[in-house]
């Protein structure tokens, strides 16, 4: 192609209509989208294209993974957004599309994830429409922040505005589109916006005010036994947490999702709350002081509030909302939690002269404790495996404290760890260890079942050098089974671990003491391996121990599809089920 050619073609694009489907793509992809996942319909296909399309900064175009339903789209990005701190996007038909999504989109906005959902939208005033719904008031209704395409004249606008709230409140926001809208025109004095806007500037942060650093620091250093903890939201001061902590003689721990922040750090606890070990629990309840970076205090990860009694609370955050919003607290910080954590520490080595640091809770007897403590796959149990039969079929249960622990030792530490909710829920979230806070996603702010497959995909194309595992019950998988085919498509490096007891377990035992009537909540024997295969990946059967030979093949092949381990186990309640029953779940 001659110059002459190229500048041709270049003014005709220039001054070529543009519609506004094709303007939303090209905004959203501007504006720093990382990977888009979806179901593809009518009302969403122009824009889709227009968002995934190579351009002359990005030859390869945006990442595009197609799901098989509407509702792992949702939670493959949260999971991907959550890995990666980076916008992701969903892309959905109107109505029905949206509504498949909406699980997915309410587990991502409770959890406070970057996801931007477009969705295609009937024309206002079409409510004979078999698509109609009022799309603005059922995401609302999800938690959701529901914006729209208001007009072909607003829609650049529109876009930019939902895409900024996205990224810069961290929220989850569902951009409504119009089919009427889409088809318009972009008024041409702002065409040339949508090739030249920049992705958002994100708010510069800002620590805790001398006064508050002052007074953590004052508490900090009359404390005998401070306790840090870190959630989500401390994720990006890990470093001057970890100095503070050591200069104040504290403890650290995380709520669950937070996990893996501290992995490093030989005085942590892993996890607070339902998920810790009763050694862990029982130091972080004998603290003095609690000061609590970025996490919101739920009852999960207090035990109820139990373990913020007898203790001064500190919680640190940058979102005012979040003070208070489970539990009182003694003192709240607004500021950043890596800015205000060094200002503190600043603050406490003023206290303590140049270079001092106390010893606070970091005695050698409290390191031994720490050390028998930290890991549930250490602690003592009762191996209640049922033996295989000859001659007896389905016969055989392994324990799944043992089947968790030996896939544990199997797998390498280059994982991302991910535990659907269930009675069987401690066993994938904590009985695998993790290497960090990336290798470590929770799905559970919903309590919904069926998200952790979906969830785990996303968070493997997040980490593609990592193996990913899916803790799921066989509830939980039967739900969501269609994207076994999206991990086999993507030759993906992927462990589904099935803890099948045939039953929604969790219900099985919250009612077996007030009746025998359990018909509703147990089902017969489900081959869920020959499915599996069904789908084309690789699958076992495990039953006892032995059985897990398979799995090493697996790990020591080509890892180019996933394997689905189908674990008959033995039945019982767990222990995080015995938190939420005495809880009052």
């Amino acid at each position: 192609m001659t110059a002459q050619t190229l500048q041709s073609t270049t003014q005709t694009a220039a001054t070529a209509p543009m519609t506004v489907s094709e303007a939303v793509g090209r905004i959203i992809a501007r504006m720093g989208a990382a990977h888009v996942f979806g179901v593809v319909g009518s009302g969403n296909f122009r824009a889709t294209n227009a968002l995934i399309a190579p351009t002359a900064e990005r030859p390869q175009g945006i990442p595009f993974t197609a799901s098989r339903h509407e509702m792992g789209a949702a939670c493959m990005a949260d999971a991907y957004s959550r890995a990666t701190g980076r916008l992701s996007v969903v892309t959905v038909h109107q109505g029905c599309g949206l509504s498949n999504a909406l699980t997915g989109i309410g587990e991502a906005a409770k959890s406070r994830t970057p996801v931007l959902v477009i969705s295609g939208d009937t024309p206002g005033g079409q409510y004979g429409s078999n698509f109609y719904i009022d799309q603005d008031q059922v995401v609302e209704g999800m938690g959701a922040v529901a914006e729209r395409l208001h007009s072909p004249a607003s829609a650049v606008a529109d876009t930019i505005r939902a895409v900024t709230r996205a990224v810069n409140d961290r929220r989850t926001v569902v951009l409504s589109m119009p089919l009427d809208v889409q088809e318009g025109t972009v008024p041409e004095e702002q065409r040339a916006l949508v090739d030249q806007v920049d992705p958002p500037v994100a708010p510069t942060p800002a620590g805790a005010s001398p006064e508050a650093a002052e007074r953590i620091a004052e508490l900090l250093a009359g404390a005998e036994r401070p306790v840090i903890v870190g959630g989500r939201g401390a994720a990006a001061g890990v470093g001057p947490i970890r100095e503070l902590a050591e200069r104040a003689g504290a403890l650290l721990t995380t709520s669950a999702v937070g996990r893996g922040l501290f992995h490093q750090d030989p005085w942590h606890l892993d996890v607070m709350g339902g998920f810790s070990t009763d050694g862990a629990a029982e130091l972080v309840a004998e603290a003095d002081v609690l000061l609590v970076f970025g996490a919101a205090l739920n009852r999960w990860t207090t035990r109820d509030g139990t373990l913020l009694r007898g203790k001064t609370v500190i919680q640190v955050d940058d979102t005012p909302r979040a003070f208070g919003l489970h539990y009182p607290v003694d003192l709240t910080i607004l500021g950043d939690a890596g800015l205000t954590a060094a200002a503190v520490d600043l603050a406490l080595a003023s206290r303590l002269g140049s270079g001092g640091a106390r010893t606070g809770y970091r005695t050698e007897e409290t390191r031994a404790r720490v050390a028998e403590s930290l890991h549930w796959r250490d602690q003592a149990y009762e191996d209640v495996s049922e033996p295989v039969v000859t001659g007896e079929a389905d016969s055989g249960r392994i324990d799944p404290r043992l089947l968790t622990n030996r896939l544990d030792e199997m797998v390498p530490m280059e994982r991302v760890v991910v535990p659907d909710g269930g009675n069987f829920n401690a066993y994938p979230a904590m009985h695998f260890r993790v290497p960090d806070n990336t290798g470590y996603c929770v799905p559970l702010a919903f309590q919904s079942i069926g998200l952790a497959l979906s969830s785990a995909i996303g968070a493997q194309l997040a980490s593609p050098d990592r193996i990913a595992i899916a803790g799921v019950g066989d509830g939980g998988l039967l739900m969501s089974l269609v994207e076994l085919e999206t991990a086999v498509r993507l030759r993906m490096p992927l462990m589904v671990v099935v803890y099948n007891d045939a039953a929604y377990g969790a219900e099985v035992h919250h009612f077996v003491h007030e009746t025998d009537q359990l018909g509703t909540v147990q089902f017969p024997p489900t081959d869920i391996a020959a499915i599996a295969a069904g789908f084309g990946c690789a699958a076992v059967t495990v039953r006892q121990e032995s059985d897990l030979s398979a799995v090493r093949d697996w790990l020591d092949g080509p890892r180019d599809r996933p394997i689905l381990i189908d674990a008959k186990i033995a039945d019982f309640p767990s222990w995080v089920l015995a938190h939420s029953f005495a809880d009052g779940e």
